[in-house]
C-alpha cells in the first residue's frame, strides 16, 4: 500500500480526518495531524506505518480524495489577505520545513520560541498558524485569513423597531422587513408573479401594496386615488426586489412563469455537448423517428394512397454515423423500434442489395449493437425493451418528458435528411398544405415504399462518407491525427484508437430478442397460446412434451413471437443456443398468417358470439320450462281425474310388460305407413238387419279388467 505525503486518511468509526505530513524513509514512522476545524489544538502526532497499511487493508481507514480546504488555498485573494498570509509565512516558512524536528514536542517548542524571540506574536498565535498550515495542505495560502466565515453572510438579520440601512432622503421613512412584510412579500409573489399570466415585479409590487397597506379609494380631480393606512410605513421597492431575488432562484421563477415543459426546452443549462457523454463509436446510439412529409402508394395498386411513411434513425453520437434506419407504416411504435435496432446488426451490403443497391463492407460498416441506447420514453419503457438489458448487456435510456433536445443529433439529421430528398419526391408536402387554396400533395404521390426506402438509403449513405458536421469538439486525438468531422472517418478512427464498446451479435439472435415474449403452456394438446393458438415442434416431439403433460402435467415457458404473423413461435434451446421453430397445429390452421391482433379481434367476436347466443339460447330454455311446467300439470290433473284411487302400488305395477305390449301394438297400427290419401270419404256399411244387436268392442279399462277378475275369483 503506497502512502504519500499530504494524503488524507478518513477513520471509518469516529468519521475523522487525518492528513499525512511526512512518512520516514524507510517507512517506519508517519506524522499526521487531525484535521478537524473545531480542535484547535490539534497538532502533529506520529504513528507507525505498518499499522496504517494494516488499517487500510482491513477498511478502518480509507483514502479520502476530497480535499475539505481544497476550494480556501486555490481561491485568488486580494490584496489585503496577500499582505496577512505573508506576514504569518514570514513567521514560520523557516521552520516548518525542519521535518521531522517540527513534529515533535520538544524540539517544536524550541524552534517557537526562538521565533517569539524575534518577533512580536504570542505562543497560542503561532501555533495557531502552524495548525492551519498543517491541516489545510503544506501550502502559504492555508494561512489566509477566513473571511468567507465572517459577517453572517446568508443569514436572517433579526428587525428591531429602528430602521435599518441608508436613511431616506426623498421620500416616506420605510419600514423594516420583519416576518409579517415577508409573509405578505410571500403571497403577492405567489399570487401575482409565479403564474402564466407574467406580471412584472413593479406590477406585483402595487398589487402588494393594494392588497396589504391600502385604506380606501378617494377622487381628485376626477382620478381615483389609493389612501394608504400610514404612508411611512410601506415597504419600497428596493426592499421588495431584494428579498424576492434573495428567496427566489431563476430555475424557481422560470418553471413557475414558463412550465416545466418550456424551462427544459428552452431555459435549462447547457453544460455540455452531445459527443462528451460518448468516448468512441458504440458508447451510445441515439434512436427516434419522425413521419416522413410525403404521400406514397401501395405496391399491389397504384390507386392506392396508403399515407405517410414513418422514418427510424439509429445515430452513433462520437461519430454521427447513422448505424442503423427503418421505414414503414409501423409506428412511432416500439415494433417500428424494433425493426431500427435489428437493422443496426445487420449487414448493410446485404441490407442495401434487397433495394438493389450495390455497396462495399467498408462503406457502411455498421452491424453491432451499443453499450448505451437513448430514445423515447414510450419506445423503450416497459417490459418488452427490458429483455435488451437481459440479453445483450444493452443499457436502455429514456429521454424525458418534452426533451427532444437530448436527442439533437438524430432530430437534427432528420432535418438534413428532409432537406436532401425534398427535391425529388412526387407527393412532398410543403408548408402549404393546410393553407386555402393549396394544391393536394397526397394526389401527387407516385412513390411505393420499396422505392422512398432506397432514395433514403442512397441519401444516407452519402451523409455518412461526405457530410461535414458542423461544430464538432475534436479533442486533443482527434487533432493530433486530423480526423475530418465526417462520419465515416470519425467512426473508422474511433474503430481503431477507441474501440471495445461494441457488442457483436448474430443478425437472427438479435431479431429473436427484439420479438416480443409470451407466456406459452405446454399442455397433452400442443404448445398453447392465448387458449386459441397450439403450436408443435421437432423438440418437442422428440422430447415428448406432450406425453409428459399429459401424464405429469402442464409447465409454463416463455416464446418469442412476431405479433404481425403467429404462423410460428420461437424457443431458445438454452443448451445449444438453437432457436428453435414452432408450427400451428390443425386444430389452430385457420388463424395462419393472422396478426395476434386479428386473431384477438376473431377470439372476441367469438365471445361476443356465443355471449349472444347463450343468451337466446337461455331464453328458449326458460320458456321451455314455463311451457313443460304447465303441460305436466296439465297432464296431472287429466290423469287424476281418470285414475282409480283405491289401486295398490302392486297392482298397479304388476303389469307393466302386459300394458306395454298392448300400447305398442296400438301405436303400432297408428305409426303403421300408409298411401291411401287420409281425405278419402269411407265406405258405408250396410247391416243385414234392424234387428241384429251390435256389440260393444271397445277395449275394457283397468277398472273393468280388474273387477271381473275380482269376481271370477269370487266365484
Amino acid at each position: 500500500m503506497i502512502l504519500t505525503a499530504n494524503e488524507i486518511l478518513l477513520h471509518q468509526e469516529t468519521n475523522k480526518l487525518y492528513r499525512i505530513l511526512w512518512i520516514e524513509e524507510n517507512n517506519i514512522i508517519v506524522y499526521l495531524i487531525d484535521m478537524d476545524d473545531e480542535n484547535e489544538k490539534a497538532l502533529p502526532f506520529k504513528r507507525k506505518f505498518q499499522e496504517i497499511q494494516d488499517e487500510l487493508i482491513t477498511g478502518t481507514l480509507l483514502k479520502q480524495k476530497e480535499d475539505p480546504y481544497f476550494s480556501i488555498v486555490q481561491q485568488s485573494p486580494n490584496t489585503k489577505n496577500i499582505s496577512i498570509r505573508d506576514q504569518a509565512w514570514q513567521l514560520i516558512k523557516d521552520i516548518v520545513v525542519q521535518e521531522p524536528k517540527i513534529y515533535e514536542k520538544h524540539n517544536r517548542t524550541k524552534l517557537m520560541a526562538s521565533v517569539q524571540a524575534e518577533q512580536s506574536i504570542s505562543y497560542p498565535g503561532l501555533r495557531k498558524y502552524l495548525r492551519k498550515y498543517w491541516q489545510r495542505g503544506k501550502n502559504p495560502n492555508a494561512l489566509l485569513p477566513d473571511y468567507h466565515l465572517s459577517g453572517g453572510r446568508g443569514n436572517e438579520k433579526q428587525s428591531g423597531d429602528k430602521k435599518r440601512g441608508r436613511p431616506s432622503i426623498y421620500s416616506s421613512i420605510g419600514i423594516n422587513v420583519d416576518d409579517e412584510t415577508k409573509k405578505n412579500f410571500r403571497f403577492a409573489i405567489d399570487k401575482y408573479y409565479l403564474n402564466n399570466k407574467k406580471n412584472s415585479l413593479t406590477k406585483t409590487f402595487e398589487f402588494l401594496l393594494k392588497e396589504f397597506y391600502a385604506e380606501d379609494f378617494y377622487y381628485e380631480n376626477g382620478i381615483l386615488k389609493m389612501k394608504f393606512k400610514d404612508e411611512n410605513k410601506l415597504p419600497k421597492e428596493r426592499q421588495f426586489r431584494y428579498w424576492f431575488h434573495k428567496e427566489y432562484s431563476t430555475k424557481e421563477v422560470l418553471v413557475a412563469r414558463e412550465g416545466s415543459r418550456k424551462y427544459g426546452k428552452d431555459h435549462r443549462e447547457l453544460l455540455s455537448s452531445a459527443t462528451q457523454e460518448a468516448y468512441g463509436p458504440g458508447s451510445r446510439y441515439l434512436i427516434d423517428a419522425t413521419s416522413v412529409n410525403c404521400y406514397i402508394l401501395s405496391r399491389d395498386n397504384p390507386n392506392w394512397i396508403i399515407g405517410r411513411p414513418v422514418l427510424y434513425l439509429v445515430v452513433d453520437v462520437f461519430s454521427r454515423m447513422v448505424v442503423g434506419m427503418y421505414i414503414g407504416l409501423e409506428g412511432p411504435s416500439w415494433m417500428g423500434a424494433m425493426m431500427a435496432i435489428a437493422n443496426t446488426a445487420m449487414d448493410k451490403v446485404k441490407y442495401c442489395s434487397e433495394y438493389g443497391i450495390n455497396i462495399s463492407k467498408e462503406a457502411w460498416p455498421c452491424e453491432s449493437l451499443p453499450e448505451i441506447l437513448l430514445g423515447d420514453r414510450g419506445e423503450l419503457e416497459g417490459y418488452q425493451p427490458e429483455r435488451l438489458v437481459s440479453a445483450f448487456n444493452l443499457h436502455l435510456e429514456n429521454a424525458a418528458p418534452y426533451r427532444a433536445d437530448w436527442k439533437g443529433i438524430v432530430e437534427k439529421r432528420f432535418d438534413v435528411t428532409d432537406q436532401k430528398v425534398k427535391p425529388f419526391l412526387p407527393g412532398y408536402v410543403e408548408k402549404d398544405a393546410s393553407e386555402r387554396g393549396a394544391p393536394d400533395y397526397r394526389i401527387k404521390a407516385r412513390l411505393t415504399l420499396e422505392q422512398f426506402t432506397s432514395i433514403i438509403i442512397k441519401q444516407v449513405l452519402a451523409y455518412n462518407m461526405t457530410h461535414y458536421i458542423e461544430n464538432y469538439h475534436r479533442d486533443g486525438d482527434l487533432l493530433e491525427d486530423n480526423v475530418e468531422p465526417v462520419p465515416l472517418a470519425l467512426w473508422n478512427w474511433g474503430i481503431q484508437h477507441r474501440s471495445g464498446k461494441h457488442n457483436y451479435f448474430a443478425e437472427k439472435i438479435v431479431r429473436f430478442h427484439l420479438l416480443p415474449q409470451e407466456d406459452v403452456s405446454v399442455t397433452e394438446k400442443g404448445i398453447r397460446l392465448n387458449s386459441k393458438l397450439f403450436y408443435s415442434c421437432d423438440r418437442a416431439i422428440k422430447e415428448e412434451w406432450f406425453v409428459h403433460a399429459r401424464n405429469k402435467g402442464t409447465w409454463k415457458m416463455k416464446a418469442s413471437l412476431d405479433p404481425r404473423n403467429i404462423s410460428n413461435l420461437y424457443i431458445l434451446n438454452e443448451k445449444t443456443g438453437d432457436i428453435e421453430p414452432c408450427f400451428l397445429l390443425d386444430e389452430s390452421k385457420r388463424y395462419e398468417g393472422l396478426s395476434l391482433d386479428e386473431v384477438k379481434y376473431i377470439t372476441a367476436q367469438e365471445k361476443i358470439m356465443r355471449s349472444g347466443l347463450k343468451l337466446e339460447e337461455l331464453k328458449a330454455q326458460l320458456g321451455f320450462m314455463e311451457d313443460a311446467e304447465k303441460e305436466a300439470k296439465q297432464a296431472e290433473k287429466e290423469s287424476n281425474q281418470n285414475r282409480s284411487s283405491n289401486l295398490s302400488k302392486a297392482e298397479q305395477t304388476k303389469s307393466i310388460q302386459k300394458n306395454r305390449q298392448y300400447e305398442k301394438g296400438a301405436r303400432r297400427k297408428e305409426e303403421a305407413f300408409t298411401f291411401v290419401e287420409s281425405n278419402k270419404t269411407a265406405a258405408q256399411v250396410i247391416p243385414f238387419s234392424k234387428e241384429v244387436q251390435t256389440d260393444d268392442f271397445k277395449r275394457p279399462s283397468i277398472k273393468d279388467l280388474l273387477k271381473q277378475r275380482m269376481e271370477q275369483k269370487d266365484e
